[in-house]
């Protein structure tokens, strides 16, 4: 029988925590809405790409077929009645962006949202099948594994096929795609947070007190402390065996330094024993941190360039704002 809710937890259970039963339904609702995304893909792309259609309808069928075998063994072991459990009742379970809604989604990214897709599949029944003792189940969960794994290569091959990119070596694509995930995306939101939010307080600081050594013990707290939090944050709220992402402590790792980095940065200056010599210093720190964020999302976040200065620019720039006029009141 189906485990009571955690209490603390909204009723989201831990993918550890549910047994046979929940994770064959699990696994049926998740190919169920795997089926779905790539069917709606395939009718996106039909006109402008109708190869590449294909290949994304041919997915979604064998994604049908998989639903199938799975209940199959569910109605053999457990009866007619399919637990209603998604993927949202799980607290560290993957999820799926809908990126899926986005109007005329380049075919590049589709291609790299259906890799992504097979990745966290394939983790996900691999885990499951080393939480199953039934034989049967655990057969089936070990052969849709590697046929998601099958799956990832078709999506990885969309790009050379239809883009004529060239693309090379699948593994150094994969390679680099996990750079990514473990390492810049977490330093990059540690940066972001440890440039941004740091802000107000040192320059608060700064001029309500006109003392650079304050101001600096100030500014080596609040990174430290935001460094560590970001850091443990980042660590532990997704273990990176569904979600592809990496070793928690290496996502942890980059996300606190980085966090930390981006407040040091203007500390530092209040190390200079003249105020305002300190402050112009840390002014054009400032300044070349936010462009360095703007830089490193257009570069490897794919973020195009004038959203990324409005979203990081502007915004460092009224926190900073807010922080010396509410030091100068």
């Amino acid at each position: 029988m189906p485990r009571l809710s955690i209490p603390g937890f909204n009723g989201r259970r831990a993918f550890a925590d549910l047994d046979e039963q929940e994770i064959l339904a699990l696994a049926i609702s998740s190919e169920e809405e795997d089926g779905r995304i790539y069917a709606t893909y395939a009718a996106n792309l039909r006109e402008a790409y109708p190869a590449t259609a294909a290949v994304f309808q041919g997915m979604a069928a064998e994604e049908d077929v998989h639903r199938r075998r799975l209940i199959d063994v569910y109605r053999r072991r457990f009866g007619e009645t399919i637990l209603p459990i998604r993927r949202e009742h799980v607290r560290d379970f993957y999820s799926r962006r809908p990126v899926w809604l986005v109007r005329n989604l380049p075919l590049d990214r589709i291609r790299e949202e259906a890799a992504s897709m097979e990745r966290e599949a394939q983790a996900f029944y691999a885990r499951a099948a080393s939480l199953t003792t039934d034989a049967e189940t655990r057969r089936l969960l070990g052969d849709l594994a590697a046929a998601e794994g099958r799956h990832e290569e078709s999506a990885a091959a969309l790009a050379e096929q239809h883009l004529g990119e060239g693309r090379g070596d699948v593994e150094d694509e994969a390679a680099r795609r996990q750079f990514l995930l473990t390492w810049v995306q977490p330093g990059l939101a540690g940066l972001m947070d440890g440039s941004v939010s740091t802000l107000a307080p040192i320059f608060a600081t700064a001029f309500a007190t006109q003392d650079p050594w304050t101001t600096f013990l100030v500014g080596l707290s609040a990174s430290v402390g935001a460094g560590i939090s970001m850091g443990f944050t980042e660590a532990a709220h997704d273990d990176g065996r569904l979600s592809g992402r990496g070793a928690p402590w290496k996502r942890g790792l980059a996300s606190g330094v980085m966090t930390a980095l981006g407040g040091l940065g203007h500390a530092l200056p209040y190390l200079i024993p003249s105020f305002w010599t300190a402050t112009a210093i840390a002014l054009i720190v400032v300044f070349v941190e936010l462009w360095a964020i703007v830089w490193i999302q257009n570069r490897f976040m794919e973020t195009p360039f004038f959203r990324a200065t409005f979203q990081v620019v502007l915004g460092g720039a009224l926190v900073l704002a807010a922080g010396v006029l509410i030091g100068g009141a």
